[in-house]
């Protein structure tokens, strides 16, 4: 799903991307319970910039975030799903990773700046202009949507900026069910604490 935002030269089938993270000793069943190893992994087969975040999407993160995304660059995120697939809180039990491919925000006041223009169809709605450079709108946000996907839902849905944060932060512990399910998890030094909770990673071609 990154790869199809980053709009790569070429595709990259799920396949390849797999037999990879297999071949590094990332995963053993499909699971990756490390940003890091993500990271690496996004570098190796899609040829692009990562940048690992730590320390959560609020402040001092929010900011470059925002920016990254509003620049057209997609976000990978883990959090814990939900039964409709968004944020939720169960301390790492339902952990997944997610890309988030925009944002929506709510800024108050009639006006942007020059370097966004109105949808010509619903009044109030505004895009950055496409022959600028994107920039974040210069009055903060009243409220902030991440356009998100999870790879086992058929569309993106709009998701609260502050449960994504949330969930991210308290990703601490693998689920019971994997530690007695009789099967080999790849799981970094410390745990999901060490390897997820308040990380996250921005991609660039």
């Amino acid at each position: 799903m990154a790869g199809s935002v980053l709009a790569l030269p070429q595709n990259i089938p799920l396949e390849r991307i797999v037999a990879v993270a297999l071949e590094r000793g990332y995963t053993a069943q499909g699971e990756m319970f490390s940003a890091a190893n993500m990271a690496r992994l996004a570098q190796e087969v899609f040829g692009c910039q990562v940048e690992l975040l730590s320390g959560g999407l609020d402040e001092p993160n929010r900011c470059r975030v925002l920016q990254h995304l509003i620049s057209g660059c997609p976000l990978l995120v883990p959090y814990d799903e939900d039964y409709n697939h968004e944020p939720c809180k169960k301390r790492g039990h339902k952990a997944h990773w997610a890309v988030s491919a925009g944002l929506l925000l709510g800024v108050p006041g009639p006006t942007l700046s020059p370097d966004y223009e109105e949808d010509s169809e619903l009044k109030g709605l505004f895009y950055p202009a496409p022959d600028k450079p994107p920039c974040l709108p210069e009055d903060p946000p009243e409220a902030i949507y991440l356009l998100s996907k999870q790879g086992k839902s058929w569309h993106y849905q709009l998701w609260d900026y502050e449960q994504l944060c949330e969930s991210n932060l308290q990703l601490t512990e693998l689920a019971p069910i994997r530690t007695t399910d009789g099967k080999v998890y790849v799981v970094p030094p410390g745990g999901l604490h060490a390897g997820l909770c308040g990380q996250s990673l921005l991609l660039r071609p």
